[in-house]
């Protein structure tokens, strides 16, 4: 096993390198993506013996977050080649000025340098986290977690075959062979080495690394998203949303966990809502835990308070009652991880209210929080999603992997 130390001075070493230009790191990520497709069968068989081993330790909603088909691995396939098509930020001059004595000085975008990865299960991160890093000219460290290591270290060795075939060195995508906490810490502490450091994963991790990192570190992820439906809500617009935004895929951060309900409508939809979640012939019911008011009206389980505290991650949604739109936003700034938040409503005031006053990275009108997503914002694939405010907000794409230095170019000034 190489150690944590050695593969990040070889991860330091090759940022050091000239950089490539996008024509070549274009055709690098085709190849990249071909090399997955064609290394699918053993991805897959690498990936069944992580799932065997995760059984009875993790949950079936979990399960499902760390499983590949074939249509998974194309589809990530198919997010490297989106990122090939995506404009290369490296070099872009985004502002410019010309001093009074001639000086041109250009602020330009350059790559962080060497960025790591810390997640748990999405053997996905492993491919979009490559793509990106390697696109924006950075070096990536990824460290999966060990449920997913096996099909990690396969997705990787597909990868590092793409570069190999176009010439170019290996050493650009580097995978930390150590799973335990011990390898986390040393990320965590690589001063010198990691220029940017990106936890995805649950509450803990992200805790974890924001809390101990000595290295720049992005907080990422937890998503405690609400939908918040109004008096004037359209009722079949909002079972729709309710029902994709939380059981499409609740085990991803955008998926809802709070539903907040005007007193108004509650009465109305709460009842229907309860039918479709309860129907018989559902395959995946989902749990509605009601406060004191919501009790009245659907014969749901009654939510105790960190029930709105909670990522569940699950076939499960906490349901408030609220007295109107200012009531909604007052619950979400007090609970929010500031991810992903949606008002349903058909008046324009109260939209605008909402969106002016809700503090999240994304806020939707009308529309499920699912979509907050690197490849549906166009960004081809996502490194994460950034909770934060510097120096990225929401998914984080091929620019938000970018930081920007000043060059001056002149003939001859002195001041």
């Amino acid at each position: 096993m190489i150690s944590t130390a050695e593969i990040l001075k070889k991860a330091k070493k090759a940022s050091l390198n000239a950089p490539l230009s996008t024509e070549v790191k274009n055709d690098a990520l085709c190849a990249m993506a071909d090399s997955l497709i064609e290394s699918a069968d053993e991805i897959l068989k690498s990936n069944a013996a992580d799932v065997e081993k995760a059984h009875g330790s993790i949950s079936e909603v979990m399960i499902d977050r760390l499983k590949l088909d074939f249509q998974r691995i194309k589809g990530m396939a198919d997010g490297i080649k989106a990122v090939a098509q995506l404009t290369d930020p490296v070099g872009e001059v985004t502002s410019s000025f010309r001093h009074k004595n001639g000086l041109l000085i250009e602020k330009t975008l350059v790559p962080f340098g060497v960025v790591a990865i810390i997640y748990e299960s999405r053997p996905n991160v492993t491919s979009d986290a490559a793509a990106l890093s390697f696109k924006s000219g950075n070096v990536c460290v990824l460290r999966s977690g060990k449920e997913a290591f096996s099909s990690a270290y396969a997705i990787v060795k597909a990868l590092k075959k793409g570069l190999i075939s176009c010439g170019i060195s290996e050493d650009y995508i580097n995978l930390v062979e150590d799973t335990s906490r011990q390898s986390a810490n040393e990320l965590m502490t690589a001063v010198g080495f990691v220029d940017l450091l990106i936890p995805r994963g649950g509450k803990g991790l992200i805790k974890a690394c924001t809390e101990n990192a000595k290295v720049p570190c992005i907080e990422t992820g937890t998503g405690i998203c609400h939908i918040y439906v109004d008096e004037s809500a359209d009722i079949g617009m909002a079972l729709e949303i309710i029902d994709n935004a939380k059981a499409s895929r609740p085990s991803v951060c955008n998926a809802a966990e709070v539903l907040l309900l005007h007193e108004n409508i509650a009465p109305v939809l709460l009842p229907r809502l309860y039918g479709r979640f309860y129907a018989e012939d559902r395959k995946n019911r989902v749990e509605l835990r009601g406060d004191s008011t919501a009790l009245k009206y659907a014969a749901i389980t009654p939510a105790v308070d960190a029930d709105f505290d909670t990522e569940f991650l699950d076939y499960i949604l906490a349901v408030k009652v609220v007295k109107n739109v200012a009531d909604a936003v007052t619950h979400i700034s007090e609970h929010s991880t500031h991810h992903s938040e949606s008002i349903i409503t058909q008046t324009k005031e109260n939209a605008d209210y909402f969106t002016a006053r809700v503090d999240s990275a994304a806020v939707y009108v009308n529309a499920s929080t699912r979509f907050t997503d690197g490849g549906e914002f166009g960004l081809g694939c996502e490194m994460g999603i950034s909770t934060q405010k510097l120096h990225a907000r929401g998914p984080m794409g091929l620019y938000e992997l970018n930081t920007y230095k000043y060059i001056i170019k002149g003939n001859g000034q002195i001041r």
